[in-house]
């Protein structure tokens, strides 16, 4: 799957990231906020909606653009991104190589708030961010992606994944 999409060989080493499994146990969720079915672990999914809950308490609306990812799903991503003319050292700052993405684990979100485009740096200047950075934490969620992390991801303030005590991620 890797050698169709040229990763390099040593994509693990570089990046650090783990291999994330996809568990057995995804339930589904709210629809996206495009309308589209989506799934989490039961436990990812009780907390956002928590979540979700508490931040409408507050005045603020999040809303989910994505979850759970097969490796399909995943490489067909990347593979579009490729037929577009990027290299695929510019795909893997913003995209994991199929295995090693977080949405694999279905505890992975991207989330949108409103007034802001999805998926872009701009929702850090949001009240939905300035929320999720005070309160995700409370709810077992973190941002995965900051400014300068290790794995070299590109900065994706939208990013959040579910941090179960007994996981590897």
């Amino acid at each position: 799957m890797h050698t169709d999409l040229a990763i390099p060989s040593d994509y693990a080493e570089r990046c650090g990231l783990p291999l994330c499994p996809i568990p057995p146990d995804l339930v589904s969720t709210e629809l996206d906020y495009y309308g589209r079915p989506q799934r989490l672990t039961q436990a990812a999914f009780s907390a956002w909606s928590d979540m979700k809950t508490s931040a409408a308490e507050a005045g603020i609306t999040i809303h989910l653009i994505s979850a759970f990812r097969d490796l399909d799903y995943q490489h067909q991503l990347i593979q579009k991104k490729l037929s577009k003319g990027q290299s695929i050292e510019e795909i893997l700052q913003v995209n994991a190589a199929p295995g090693y993405s977080e949405h694999h684990t279905g505890r992975a979100i991207d989330v949108g708030t409103l007034k802001c485009d999805a998926l872009v740096e701009a929702f850090e200047n949001t009240p939905a961010f300035a929320w999720l950075q005070d309160h995700a934490n409370r709810y077992g969620y973190v941002l995965s992606y900051p400014r300068g992390n290790a794995a070299g991801i590109a900065y994706e303030p939208w990013h959040w994944c579910f941090k179960e005590s007994t996981s590897g991620i």
